[in-house]
């Protein structure tokens, strides 16, 4: 387990809202030195705190604005065809996040594309051309209530050395 603190903690608050704060704006909310925040930040990335800054992009801005969710089935659940699976997730440009779930899917997939039709060649493609797999669902996204992800920090969490600890 890394060791974290209620100064991790904020700091951690704080780049999930705005990656793109200045050295000097974030030590002033931390009541830190710019340098200090700055070692801080990158021990959070070297240790695999924070995994990665990245931009939440309007779908629609970029002509995919149909989201699908997409419940996935395998033939069989053997570790092989898992790892297979899971690969083809990972380089498949028009999956957004993928799932390994417990429950009657094998898989939960969110999925973007440019239309339906664009989708139904996706399905052909990723699913049907798939031996292993056994079938798929898919719900169609009527509105993106909410994007992003921002993990919930409870300061007072015992991983920050809170008042549980």
């Amino acid at each position: 387990m890394i060791a974290l603190d209620r100064i991790d903690g904020r700091i951690l608050q704080i780049v999930q809202k705005n990656n793109r704060l200045t050295s000097e704006e974030m030590a002033t909310r931390v009541n830190l030195s710019p340098s200090a925040c700055q070692r801080r930040l990158k021990r959070l990335r070297s240790d695999g705190v924070i995994e990665a800054d990245v931009s939440v992009i309007s779908p629609k801005a970029l002509g995919r604005p149909v989201t699908m969710i997409v419940l996935v089935s395998l033939e069989r659940e053997r570790a092989d065809i898992v790892d297979r699976f899971k690969t083809a997730i990972r380089n498949t440009r028009e999956v957004m996040l993928g799932f390994y779930v417990t429950g009657d899917a094998d898989f939960m997939l969110i999925v973007t594309s440019k239309s339906m039709e664009d989708y139904e060649q996706f399905t052909r493609r990723f699913f049907y051309e798939n031996p292993d797999i056994k079938g798929f669902k898919t719900m169609v996204a009527m509105d993106r209530v909410k994007a992003g992800y921002e993990f919930p920090i409870d300061l007072d969490d015992p991983v920050f050395g809170g008042a549980g600890s």
